[in-house]
């Protein structure tokens, strides 16, 4: 028999297993599952398309384009660069937040440090821009630090609250 032969036999049994078993709904035996199994891995071979070895770095680029990941790298790379992009003293008292429908949200250490960088908005929205120009950064909002909240639980009681046993 030649190979042509055998390759024609193992398309007909294929063939013949999966009619029969959407015909009649009934699963393969284990006898047939391994015929099965046999015939496709006789269709593999070693220099076949597609089982050229792959780089690494090709196989992760392909998997950030895959799932869609590139503005999410590029914003990473802006937490990363912030120094880079605003100087060592100001990425000292500020950090990127927040990216949201092109708002990029700066929390700084102190109300004056946020004064600061919204007067040098301009400036950081056209580096940012020049840099970063596929997150589309369309403004800037600078946030003072966070102050503690009094208010606990969902039971409050509206008053004074502690400032009154401050000395």
């Amino acid at each position: 028999m030649t190979d042509e032969q055998g390759s024609k036999r193992d398309f007909a049994q294929e063939f013949y297993w999966t009619m029969r078993e959407a015909a009649t709904g009934k699963r393969m035996s284990r006898d047939q599952k391994r015929i099965k199994a046999k015939s496709s891995k006789a269709k593999s071979k070693p220099f076949d398309r597609g089982r050229d070895p792959v780089s690494a770095i090709s196989s992760v680029d392909d998997l950030v384009g895959a799932f869609r990941w590139t503005g999410d790298m590029a914003e990473g790379e802006l937490h990363v660069r912030w120094a880079e992009i605003v100087g060592a003293d100001t990425a000292a008292n500020s950090i990127p937040e927040d990216l949201i429908d092109g708002t990029l949200t700066i929390r700084c250490k102190s109300t004056v440090w946020a004064t600061q960088l919204r007067l040098m908005g301009g400036v950081i929205l056209e580096r940012l821009n020049a840099e970063f120009s596929d997150l589309n950064i369309t403004s800037l909002k600078m946030l003072g630090p966070t102050a503690p909240s009094w208010k606990k639980g969902p039971r409050s009681v509206p008053g004074r609250g502690p400032r009154d046993t401050y000395g």
